[in-house]
């Protein structure tokens, strides 16, 4: 049964905060108290930056990162290597493959993964527009790193079949490193590194 509390104010509070993933009502109530003991300028800067971020963040022209500009940070560095592309699934694989301070490629966000049973089908993924860029040249490996699951294996089979078509591109996948079943944002640093650098050919 829900707590029901004396403020109006602060039910709507717990109630909003309880909507984010992993959070429950008890938590919630923890936050908003903890909240409402500190300065009011923390509270309104904390909300203030929410608003900002929503109103203010877009996603990158080229790979569909997220980014404050037109073109991310990643993909307008002349330091990067811009002739592998690594496909992923969401901006968090992207923050994880970055922390493990092995790759100097670009990347392609799918924005998920196919899963029919989801009702999510190929025309609702960045798959178009991946297959674009390599269709405008200077791209010479494409890495299928998706989650070693059933629809991250359906989405490689997928872009594979898309990507065929152009003569001297390479497929290569993450090298086994990751237990099938596990999902790239849980899997540790230096088994996502290992995973990356021992990558080897994809084959159907």
């Amino acid at each position: 049964m829900e707590t029901q509390f004396s403020s109006a104010l602060l039910e709507s509070a717990v109630t909003e905060i309880s909507r984010l993933p992993g959070i429950g009502r008890k938590t919630a109530l923890r936050l908003a108290l903890h909240l409402l003991r500190r300065d009011e300028r923390e509270a309104v800067a904390l909300g203030q930056s929410i608003i900002d971020l929503r109103k203010g963040i877009s996603y990158c022209s080229v790979c569909h990162n997220i980014s404050d500009t037109d073109e991310c940070a990643i993909c307008a560095s002349p330091l990067r290597d811009h002739t592998t592309v690594c496909v992923v699934e969401n901006v968090r694989d992207v923050m994880s493959f970055e922390a493990t301070g092995q790759y100097r490629g670009v990347y392609h966000v799918l924005g998920g993964l196919i899963s029919p049973v989801d009702g999510v089908g190929p025309d609702m993924l960045q798959i178009d527009s991946l297959v674009e860029r390599v269709a405008a040249g200077g791209i010479t490996e494409v890495i299928l790193a998706l989650s070693a699951t059933m629809e991250g294996d359906t989405t490689n089979f997928y872009i594979s079949r898309r990507l065929g078509q152009f003569a001297g591109l390479t497929l290569t996948r993450l090298a086994r490193g990751m237990s099938v079943g596990n999902e790239i944002e849980y899997t540790d640093e230096l088994t996502l590194g290992r995973s990356l650098m021992e990558r080897v050919p994809y084959e159907q």
